[in-house]
């Protein structure tokens, strides 16, 4: 391990970029049906976004990669055979001044390598420390796997802490969030706390009712378009129809232009399969894509539409990409930061989103009616063939027939 290490410190120097993710760690006991889950809002300069199935380590597991990275060297939210699952969100405010490390952003690193050889909470511990130090990394990882285990650490170049989600002194609603600050960095340092007030709101909320479900965090939080700061809901005030440009300031919102892709990796209960891990997809920007289960085959089989093609880039990313380019302005200096919220949902419900709406209510009825199956039978590969052939021919291609693209 410390040879591959080293490797990857002369790959690496210091590159600063913000990458503003929103990520969440939910124990099985906050949840409807007890399984704990993970939520990644990925924000990231690369907006190609890919799965891959990795045979390599010792365990096999499905990974969020970038399109980019032709040898997938990086892994940015995954779960393996043994049901262990990680994700991140980066950090700007654990690294001490004193710290002088050039080696950074390590992080996508790490969570392949946890991805490959931990099978629990215990095991990524003992990963961290055993490591060669600088780590190269300013992260808050966040883990579940097959025994229950949920929590964040918090790593810098040298340390980590554990903030262990079933404990009722660290978590008493049952989960954590984290954005892009550490709780044990320096105060108001850092970002994403607008995004972080948002994300509170929306669980605590949520909870008022009931219990987590893997539907809240896949779908209510990336797509949430309340602006915790400025108090505004821009579901509340839509446009009539879509066809006059509507432009709105569109900062420091749960999704945001940088979003390439949210998952949610869903654990499993006491006495169940690990093979029952599943990963809610959604690949691209999250308020023009839908959402894809994906289950981890022995073949290795995946829907085609989540995957590279000879492209280079995974087909459901690019019209994802094709459909927000619908709701983004071409200007250069307005295309990040305005959206046409008439292109996206308006009161005639033919915006963007709206289109896609029942097209993902499908998927998702289709998927739970497969999932409850697999977890009374097993996982059976007839099944789930079938299901993946259904996304990569009918689905798909209702999309793009909706929006009539090539």
């Amino acid at each position: 391990m410390k040879k591959l290490w080293l490797a990857f410190h002369i790959l690496f120097v210091l590159a600063f970029s913000v990458n503003p993710c929103t990520t969440a760690v939910v124990s099985g006991t906050a949840t409807d049906d007890g399984r704990p889950l993970l939520l990644k809002n990925r924000d990231a300069d690369a907006l190609q976004n890919k799965l891959v199935y990795f045979f390599d380590g010792r365990f096999k597991f499905i990974g969020l990669v970038n399109s980019s990275d032709k040898e997938n060297k990086e892994v940015w939210c995954g779960f393996n055979s043994a049901g262990f699952g990680i994700m991140n969100s980066a950090s700007y405010n654990l690294k001490l001044d004193a710290d002088t490390t050039k080696i950074a952003d390590l992080e996508g690193r790490i969570m392949k390598l946890a991805l490959e050889t931990c099978a629990t909470l215990e095991d990524f511990e003992k990963m961290l420390s055993d490591l060669p130090k600088p780590l190269g990394v300013e992260a808050n990882f966040g883990v579940i796997d097959a025994n229950g285990g949920a929590a964040y650490y918090e790593t810098d170049n040298f340390h980590f802490i554990k903030y262990d989600v079933n404990d009722p002194s660290v978590a008493p609603n049952g989960y954590l969030i984290r954005t892009n600050y550490s709780v044990a960095g320096e105060d108001n340092k850092g970002y994403g706390y607008i995004r972080y007030a948002t994300a509170s709101e929306l669980f605590k909320n949520q909870t008022k009712n009931g219990k987590l479900s893997f539907e809240f965090l896949i779908n209510d939080v990336p797509r949430c378009l309340i602006h915790s700061f400025t108090k505004t809901d821009l579901t509340k005030t839509l446009p009539a129809n879509a066809s006059e440009s509507n432009y709105i300031f569109f900062r420091d919102y749960i999704p945001r232009y940088s979003s390439s892709a949210a998952i949610v990796v869903q654990g499993i209960k006491e006495g169940e399969s690990a093979n029952l891990t599943t990963m809610w997809t959604i690949l691209g920007f999250p308020l023009t894509s839908v959402i894809i289960p994906v289950w981890l085959l022995e073949d290795g089989m995946m829907p085609n539409v989540l995957k590279a093609d000879e492209s280079g880039n995974a087909p459901l990313c690019d019209v994802a990409l094709q459909l927000k380019n619908k709701v983004f302005s071409s200007q250069n200096d307005a295309s990040e930061n305005y959206m046409n919220i008439s292109a996206l949902m308006n009161k005639k419900n033919s915006g963007v989103r709206q289109k896609l709406i029942p097209i993902e209510a499908e998927v998702i009825e289709k998927a739970k009616n497969v999932l409850t199956d697999f977890r009374k039978n097993g996982i059976k590969y007839s099944k789930a063939k079938e299901f993946y052939n259904w996304i990569d021919n009918d689905v798909y291609n209702e999309i793009k027939s909706k929006f009539k693209l090539n």
